[in-house]
């Protein structure tokens, strides 16, 4: 296992040393616009998208029922994602009058219908769970402390319960 994981970070470093080659064969000012566009979306990310998540995360633990939590974390997340690959397209970069390309299609519709899809098969799951009949899991989350039966006494080799004389069990 250890020659494995020596052979991953030696593949690892490798790729990030061919990929800090590339990017300085390009000029300063591309060099410098590169890691402009690395920061901010670091700091994107810390300081907005982690937060808004946190704070989703935390309501929705508390809004939302037990049996919700997965199918809409799952469509929530598949949401961002397809949110983040619609952002080239909104503003249809690259679109002139005399180069139409691929730019002309209606990506918006394409958007909505595929957060349609994604948030309909939450909606699925959560009807699909409600109409399976109840598994043990679900039984034993539904109970409390209050439910735990005692154990049954013991019984002694002579068929007898317990040790066979009036004093507690030494063992115990």
């Amino acid at each position: 296992m250890t020659a494995i994981r020596a052979l991953l970070v030696l593949a690892g470093l490798a790729v990030g040393v061919y990929g800090a080659l590339l990017v300085f064969d390009h000029s300063t000012q591309d060099v410098i616009r590169i890691v402009a566009w690395a920061m901010i979306g670091v700091l994107l990310h810390d300081a907005v998208f982690a937060p808004v998540c946190v704070a989703l995360g935390f309501a929705g633990r508390r809004i939302l029922p037990h049996k919700w939590w997965t199918p809409v974390l799952v469509a929530g997340l598949l949401t961002v994602i397809l949110v983040l690959l619609a952002i080239p397209v909104y503003s249809k970069p690259g679109l002139h009058l005399d180069n139409l390309t691929v730019l002309d299609r209606n990506y918006q519709a394409g958007f909505w219908a595929a957060v349609a899809v994604v948030w309909g098969a939450a909606l699925l799951y959560l009807v699909g769970d409600r109409l399976l009949p109840v598994g043990q899991n679900q039984v034993v989350q539904q109970q409390g402390p209050d439910h735990v039966d005692g154990q049954p006494p013991s019984v002694g080799a002579g068929g007898q319960q317990g040790a066979g004389s009036g004093e507690p069990d030494g063992e115990r």
